[in-house]
């Protein structure tokens, strides 16, 4: 049966999954045909709108030959075979990767804006387009959602032939499709009204779905417990750390700092990024994770098993103090001490629920990597290049929900003006997913 129009498709495909309603849910539509079908199933389910900007990577002989998608973020997804089959050399990838995200980033500038991508991490992502013949395209946004920590993808269509949606069902955990003719031709021919959406459509949409979601603001009430806002001896084993713990009213969650390169509790970027955190009514601990004594020796600042092992027993430490019993737990590591948050996550006596790395050498956690199973947020800035390309490499050898974002402008140290407070804001976002959930968090093994 033909769609009267794109409308009409995108309401039907929303009635196919109203049991996902009040659920954390985000809908991603393809741009652009996908956008006015993602909207009205946004709209029904009550929950955000986003588009998902992807481009393929082509052989570069043989362009219609895909052999990866990017997407944004520093997001890359590869296909081995297609590169050991066509023996291409990093440099003829790079090179092709280069021009293709240089026209996704003008296109996700031209659809959003300014506004910030809408995160996936734990979270089920929806990915919408109006129709898909062969369905690579498809195919390349469920890779690349998922590489952005979708918990669960989920793609929706509203009409497909049989032979795309048995390829498609490989890339998501569920495919819904209303329509799926054995006789197809093109998406179009199964729409009355199939004209081509403008880019001017899409940015209506899109602001039209961010002015109908609202997220209400945490309310506190006289029943809140005293917060703790008070220096504390934290026991790593029988070392004494100095540390500060702030407690709010009803914490939804727990964060431990971790700092780098000879850093402690008072460097002045962490305390600011455990303020935000603090606003948002998470609890944070702050403490050294050398003594005085050890700090002057240079080689600890990168002894990364013992900074870990320190992680580790601070954590269980924590455990034991009054409210924080039952709390989840996360780390954010800076420089080196990201890799031995990485590191002691991967141990399954922490039992961590996610991780965030600011300006990190996840490299230096080595052969623990592959261990981690928390989600882990990983936040470069651009002008890090170096940094930048050790997460990525560390990245292929997580096997956990992982996001790479890359702060525009941003050196290593996050100094340069709102840079700092977008890495507090990102912080924020994945620790308030993943700390506040009831599910219990994913153990090392």
């Amino acid at each position: 049966m033909p769609f009267a129009d794109r409308t009409e498709a995108g309401q039907r495909l929303a009635e196919r999954l109203a049991h996902l309603r009040g659920q954390d849910v985000v809908v991603l539509g393809l741009p652009r045909g996908g956008v006015p079908v993602a909207y009205e199933v946004a709209r029904a389910l009550g929950t955000p709108l986003d588009v998902i900007v992807v481009r393929k990577l082509g052989v570069p002989y043989q362009p219609e030959l895909a052999m990866g998608a990017i997407g944004e973020n520093g997001v890359r997804v590869v296909d081995p075979r297609v590169l050991r089959a066509c023996r291409i050399t990093p440099v003829e990838l790079e090179g092709v990767e280069a021009r293709e995200r240089t026209e996704l980033d003008r296109r996700a500038h031209r659809f959003r804006g300014d506004r910030p991508r809408i995160s996936l991490a734990g979270r089920t992502a929806i990915v919408v387009d109006d129709g898909a013949a062969t369905g690579s395209t498809a195919r390349a946004a469920c890779q690349v959602a998922r590489a952005q920590g979708a918990a669960q993808v989920i793609l929706a269509l509203p009409v497909a032939p049989p032979d795309a949606l048995a390829a498609l069902h490989t890339e998501a955990d569920s495919v819904v499709c209303l329509e799926t003719p054995s006789w197809f031709f093109a998406v179009g021919q199964w729409y009355d009204d199939f004209r081509q959406i403008t880019d001017a459509e899409v940015v209506d949409l899109l602001r039209l779905a961010t002015e109908s979601v609202t997220v209400p603001d945490p309310v506190t009430t006289e029943a809140d417990p005293p917060a703790r806002d008070e220096d504390v001896e934290v026991l790593a084993g029988r070392v004494p750390l100095a540390g500060h713990l702030t407690m709010p009213g009803n914490a939804a969650g727990l964060v431990v700092f971790a700092h780098g390169s000879g850093s402690s509790r008072h460097s002045p970027r962490n305390r600011h990024v455990a303020q935000v955190l603090n606003q948002a009514g998470l609890g944070t601990l702050l403490f050294d994770l050398l003594t005085p004594e050890e700090e002057i020796r240079r080689s600890l600042v990168f002894d990364i098993p013992l900074l870990a092992h320190r992680l580790v027993d601070a954590t269980a430490w924590l455990r034991t103090q009054p409210g924080c019993e039952h709390l989840r737990i996360g780390y954010f590591g800076a420089s080196t001490g990201a890799a031995a948050a990485l590191r002691a996550a991967a141990d399954p006596r922490t039992n961590i629920a996610a991780v965030v790395s600011r300006g990190g050498r996840p490299d230096l956690a080595g052969d623990r990597l592959p261990w981690v199973r928390t989600p882990t947020l990983l936040i470069v800035g651009s002008h890090d290049p170096l940094v930048l390309d050790l997460n990525r490499e560390a990245r292929t050898h997580l096997r956990c929900a992982s996001e790479l974002t890359v702060v525009p402008d941003a050196g290593h140290l996050f100094e340069e003006p709102g840079t700092l407070d977008e890495v507090a804001q990102l912080a924020r976002d994945w620790f308030l997913t993943h700390l506040t959930t009831d599910q219990d968090p994913p153990r090392a093994k």
